[in-house]
Order: C-alpha cells, then sequence, then structure tokens
C-alpha cells in the first residue's frame, strides 16, 4: 500500500481525474488531501462531487483548507467578501448560481466532515498549512491556523539549510516531528512549479488554482506525478 498526498485542487476537475489516473492510484493506497478543494477553477462543485465519491471506493482522508473553510460559510448562505471574490470565490459564486439548496446539502456536509490535520503512527503530520505553538499541533489555540498560517512554511525557508537540529537557535517548530506535508503558499512564489521541501517540511501547492500544476506524491519514494491545469 502507497501512502500518495495531493496539493491544493482549487476546482480543478480535469487535473485531478488526469494526475490519479497517471499515479495509476488503486483502492489499496491510501490518499490523503492537504485541502482547497474551492474556488479560482471553474469546476468546485464537479470536484466536489469526485471527492465524495472517491470516499466510496478508496482510502481517503480529507483536509480542509481556508478556501473549503470559506466555501463552506458561502455554501450556508453567509455573504461573500469583494476580498474572498477577488481571490477565487468569484469562479465558486458562479459555479452554484443555479444549485437548489438540496444540491448544495451533500458538499456542505463534506466541507463540514473535513479535519485540520492528520498525525500518523510514524509522527508525519498532514495539514494544509501550518502551526504556531511551539509545543506543536496538539497545543494550538486557534485552530484556524492549521488553514490559514504561512509562517511555518516561512520559517522553514529563513533557517539555513545547513543548520543542524542541535543547533540552540534551531527553531522548535521544524524540530517537533518527522516530516510535515502542506500546501497553502504556492511554490510558484519561489519560481517553480515543482514541489519543494526545506527542513523536512514537504509544500505541495504547486499553482492548480493558477493554471498550472496539480501534484501527488508518493511520501515513501518521494516521487511524484503531475497534471496540466486548463480551465
Amino acid at each position: 500500500m502507497r501512502t500518495l498526498v495531493i496539493g491544493d485542487i482549487h476546482g480543478a476537475h480535469a487535473a485531478l481525474l488526469e494526475v490519479l489516473e497517471r499515479a495509476r492510484v488503486t483502492p489499496d493506497d491510501l490518499l490523503i488531501f492537504l485541502g482547497d478543494y474551492a474556488d479560482r477553477g471553474k469546476h468546485t462543485p464537479e470536484v466536489l462531487d469526485e471527492l465524495i465519491a472517491l470516499q466510496q471506493t478508496h482510502q481517503v482522508i480529507y483536509l480542509r483548507g481556508n478556501h473549503d473553510a470559506l466555501c463552506c460559510d458561502f455554501l450556508l448562505g453567509k455573504p461573500m467578501s469583494d476580498l474572498w471574490r477577488s481571490h477565487g470565490g468569484k469562479a465558486t459564486e458562479e459555479a452554484y448560481r443555479y444549485y437548489t439548496k438540496e444540491e448544495k446539502q451533500p458538499h456542505i456536509d463534506f466541507l463540514q466532515s473535513l479535519k485540520n490535520y492528520l498525525l500518523d503512527g510514524q509522527n508525519r503530520l498532514f495539514l494544509h498549512a501550518g502551526f504556531t505553538d511551539r509545543g506543536g499541533v496538539k497545543y494550538e489555540f486557534f485552530t484556524e491556523n492549521f488553514y490559514w498560517d504561512r509562517t511555518l512554511w516561512e520559517l522553514a525557508l529563513a533557517t539555513p539549510e545547513d543548520m543542524p537540529p542541535t543547533d540552540p537557535y534551531y527553531p522548535k517548530r521544524l524540530s517537533l516531528y518527522k516530516e510535515i506535508y502542506i500546501g497553502h503558499t504556492p511554490t510558484l512564489n519561489y519560481g517553480t512549479d515543482a514541489p519543494m521541501c526545506r527542513h523536512h517540511i514537504w509544500n505541495l501547492d504547486t499553482g492548480a488554482g493558477f493554471n498550472k500544476r496539480l501534484t501527488i506524491m508518493d511520501i515513501e519514494t518521494k516521487a511524484y506525478w503531475q497534471a496540466p491545469v486548463n480551465e
């Protein structure tokens, strides 16, 4: 059995189908989705339908992204802010224009069921964004940080790559887990559409929300597959 982790999807339904095919995913694989299924792309409803159906045939774990939390609020009737609309919400608003309350309900149920993080038996952490408490995720006071925080990734980038964990100045947050898998901050910001790794933190947001690439990775071998987004 492989453990496969999937980065931000952002409404890219065709790319989701393609990347699962390229990785030759089977029901024996464990699939961990890092969140941000919604917004930016045109096909958020189709992505959510696909993920809901996938639960019936595969071993899956779905984590919550910030766009998923916002999408859930929207489907529940909360007004969409101009800021969110300009950062991807407009596509979601248009995609659901003709959906009835009854048709929205399975998507609401799915979005409300998402987990904030997963910590596996090998001390590997999976979450959408990050955490801020030096003691780790179990001590995080503001749970929204799990899908909004960017400081964990910025800390990893700012810490010299050759600094050993035994150094007294090595950041405590970077020493807690064997590996951490996140999305949230596009690697496009750093000039690449490939996964990035700094201090055992893997960033798999490779720009699906900006019509670039969707990524799935085997966490044991670090082999990965990508599909272009053309939506």
